[in-house]
């Protein structure tokens, strides 16, 4: 069956939702398709895969300005940072809560999502109607489902109900859906992740060598735990978490500066505390060089930002920076602080404290005349001046064509998240040893791996359950700073509320509106978020 190109394409760019797609439930076990998608250019199955990859690492829903908005600046230990009249609605819109319903960042959030979910759709179409289920293929399925997971766990962390096609478009105003419950929703996510996690390797050496970092059986547990603890179902928490545990595959690093850790080596890329990465590469001498670019604009979002600095630290465009609340709330005491946030006019602290040993330029005011516009930044993606990726690439930062780090990684899921998950699924169960004990393998690796005698963030034992509870969210906050958890963490702890009132956010905010364009093109099939 042909479609009617024009109007296709034209609902395909229009509304971000509207894409052929088919759930990993069964996926054997489902009856051939009765019609075709033959105006679509499906391509082979594991080219299909590598553009999840790709999408994953370019769309700015996932890479960068938009996932910020959502993900970091949101909360209260993370601003929109830059200068002041550097994108400055979303001071608006994401510090104080003052959501709108139809600008850049949410449409392309929500568009750079659907658009993922339409390609693995189109990767498992492609599977199921070639009758693909070699080892390799069914792997390409398992990739193809943890991409649409992911997907929609995002979409409902930040939207609650949204659209949920699970069948083939096979005319355009099939593509015109009302929304499914979060249920339903949470359900087509296990769903998928059961399908990811049979089919996906233990390693991503199943894949050759070439591939660093493509999703293992590990990522599909350690999501769908993720997922378990948004609904606080305990017992899956602790299952998953124990599951990627026992699997051997990852490890806290000894540094936890490590994490971050970027060189022409590839060292600190896709290491035994990563779970989930996207990866992004830069080869020698590729500044400006668009056919060589294999990078992501992730890390040159939150470089340090030169506004009349002196020559040399235009690094990026300097969002996501910590703010005064999370600076005076954190101790000196512990070590994460120095190699979280760096400090305008100081020292970076140099390679032991995730630094370089250069001096940063001075904060002169919001608008960074003469110098900086922020007095803290991100040190966590912090580059340098210009250590050796920076004169590896030709990205030294000299002047405003040739700032940047494309180069740099987000490390999307970590193996301490799986340790804390699994701390505070403990201790929600009655288990205080167990929560005890995962939350001290994260505080003696902060610490240095001093040991149980020391002085240096000491051990916490178990007394009471609140006690405990209010322990292991504090190591959130610290372990994961800038990293983007904290606005979900508050949200589904119930602390948002109190913890963010003073910003302007009430219990509506916990979800955004569905942007208004979307609604507008469904001809009123498609309903605003009822508090919106």
């Amino acid at each position: 069956m042909k479609l009617n190109k024009g109007l296709f394409w034209g609902l395909i760019l229009l509304v971000p939702m509207t894409f052929p797609q088919f759930g990993c439930k069964k996926f054997l076990d489902r009856k051939p398709l009765t019609a075709t998608l033959d105006d679509l250019n499906q391509g082979t199955l594991e080219g299909q895969v590598l553009s999840l990859y790709t999408i994953l690492r370019t769309y700015a829903g996932f890479s960068t300005l938009p996932w910020l908005d959502f993900h970091s600046i949101r909360d209260d230990d993370a601003q929109k940072g830059s200068d002041a009249n550097d994108g400055k609605e979303i001071n608006t819109e994401f510090e104080t809560f003052q959501y709108t319903k139809d600008d850049w960042a949410i449409n392309s959030y929500w568009g750079d999502h659907y658009t993922m979910i339409n390609s693995a759709n189109n990767a498992i179409y492609t599977a199921k109607t070639s009758s693909l289920t070699d080892e390799a293929s069914l792997r390409n399925v398992g990739e193809a489902c943890f991409f649409m997971a992911y997907s929609y766990f995002e979409l409902v962390k930040n939207f609650g109900e949204v659209p949920l096609i699970n069948f083939p478009i096979l005319k355009p105003t099939d593509a015109i859906q009302p929304k499914a419950t979060i249920p339903r929703l949470y359900e087509f996510i296990d769903s998928n992740l059961k399908v990811a996690a049979q089919y996906l390797p233990l390693t991503s050496q199943a894949y050759g060598s070439n591939y660093p970092g493509r999703l293992t059986k590990g990522a599909a547990n350690a999501l769908w735990a993720q997922t378990y603890l948004f609904r606080s179902d305990w017992g899956k928490v602790t299952a998953l978490c124990n599951e990627v545990i026992n699997s051997g595959q990852y490890k806290l690093l000894d540094n936890f500066s490590d994490n971050w850790r970027e060189d022409p080596s590839g060292a600190g890329k896709n290491t035994q505390e990563s779970i989930f990465e996207m990866n992004a590469w830069m080869p020698a001498n590729s500044q400006g060089n668009s056919s060589l670019d294999k990078g992501t604009d992730f890390g040159t979002s939150q470089q340090i930002r030169k506004n009349g600095a002196p020559v040399g630290w235009n690094l990026g465009w300097g969002w996501n920076t910590p703010t005064d609340n999370l600076v005076n709330a954190w101790p000196d005491t512990d070590p994460r602080k120095g190699k979280t946030i760096l400090y305008s006019g100081q020292s970076d602290g140099g390679p032991a404290n995730g630094g370089h040993g250069a001096t940063i330029p001075a904060y002169t005011n919001p608008d960074g005349n003469g110098g900086l516009a922020q007095k803290y930044w991100n040190k966590k993606l912090y580059t340098g001046n210009p250590p050796s990726m920076r004169t590896f690439t030709g990205f030294l930062g000299t002047t405003d064509g040739n700032g940047g780090a494309r180069w740099i990684n987000h490390r999307i899921i970590r193996y301490a998240d799986v340790i804390l998950m699994l701390a505070e699924a403990a201790n929600e169960s009655n288990n205080g040893a167990v929560a005890a004990a995962n939350l001290e393998k994260i505080r003696n690796r902060a610490s240095g791996n001093l040991g149980p005698t020391r002085t240096i963030l000491p051990v916490i034992p178990f007394t009471t359950q609140a006690a405990m509870r209010q322990a292991i969210k504090d190591e959130r906050r610290w372990e994961f700073a800038m990293e983007g958890y904290r606005f979900y963490d508050l949200v589904r702890w119930g602390d948002a509320v109190t913890t963010l009132s003073g910003l302007g956010y009430t219990n509506k905010h916990r979800f955004y509106p569905i942007p208004q364009q979307t609604i507008n093109l469904s001809g009123g099939v498609l309903k605003q978020n009822p508090e919106w």
